[in-house]
């Protein structure tokens, strides 16, 4: 039966006018352009650093893009895209609609705006709605089915001006485009997926005993090796040393951590399940 949960802590943001695929175009890691009813594109808007700032999915129905985002950041995102608007044909303003995700089936017929999630088939579908949806299941459900998939959650898993989007699994989940041309931050991902440059990746673990909070270091024979983030009960995700994952010994607060690499990450000299 599918599973659907009303995510409370998710907004939309409307992009309009004439220049609004061209314009997000040139901000943002993946390509707009593959945006349309029925297909939603995950992406990711960087600093001109090359850093994580903010993540959302994009929308069309065809008039106006739609931006399912972090609603704490649905106001600074709009606010920092206004910097670049210049002198586009654009408008961006925050809309009433209300974010669904479903799984474990199709979603109703009835919902007009809806897109497979465009990360991994098993996560099912992502939906905006005018009004909530009848649901059965929590937001903390979708959470939990998120994490067993090892799926990042913003800024919950990801560090504002900090995180380089092939250490959260960007390229495998189909966030970044390779093709499209020129974006924001475009030049350093391009040359820490060609040069190799990662050090760490936010990786799922699972724990002997409750995770303790986001931010609590996690040790390997005394030794700082990453950190942990978004959790729930004993399961959860951490950013970790390359060389740290899969080892035996990790430790966060009181519980003893055992990494769960999924089938879809791709770890240099590591195999799914290791």
């Amino acid at each position: 039966m599918t599973q659907i949960a009303h995510l409370a802590t998710r907004s939309v943001v409307e992009v309009t006018g004439a220049d609004r695929v061209t314009f997000l175009q040139g901000l943002v890691s993946n390509d707009v352009r593959e945006a349309e009813p029925g297909r939603a594109v995950w992406a990711a808007l960087l600093t001109p650093q090359g850093k994580w700032t903010a993540d959302f999915f994009i929308f069309s129905d065809g008039e106006r893009l739609l931006l399912d985002c972090e609603a704490g950041q649905a106001t600074l995102l709009i606010r920092r895209l206004c910097r670049y608007r210049l002198r586009a044909a654009v408008g961006l303003a925050e809309t009433p609609l209300a974010v669904h995700a479903a799984w474990s089936g199709e979603p109703p017929e009835t919902v007009v705006i809806a897109a497979p999630d465009p990360r991994l088939e098993e996560a099912g579908w992502r939906l905006l709605s005018p009004t909530p949806l009848d649901t059965n299941a929590t937001e903390m459900d979708w959470d939990l089915h998120r994490l067993e998939l090892g799926l990042p959650d913003g800024s919950r898993d990801l560090e504002e001006e900090k995180t380089v989007l092939l250490e959260a699994g960007f390229d495998e989940l189909h966030g970044i485009s390779w093709t499209k041309g020129c974006y924001m931050g475009q030049e350093l991902t391009a040359r820490t997926r060609y040069r190799g440059l990662i050090k760490r990746r936010l990786v799922p673990v699972i724990a002997e005993g409750a995770l303790p909070p986001p931010g609590t270091p996690v040790l390997l024979e005394g030794r700082e090796v990453g950190t942990v983030r978004s959790s729930h009960d004993t399961l959860g995700l951490a950013t970790l040393r390359l060389d740290a994952i899969g080892a035996e010994g990790l430790v966060a607060g009181d519980a003893v951590l055992h990494t769960r690499v999924q089938g879809w990450m791709q770890l240099p000299g590591r195999s799914a399940e290791e």
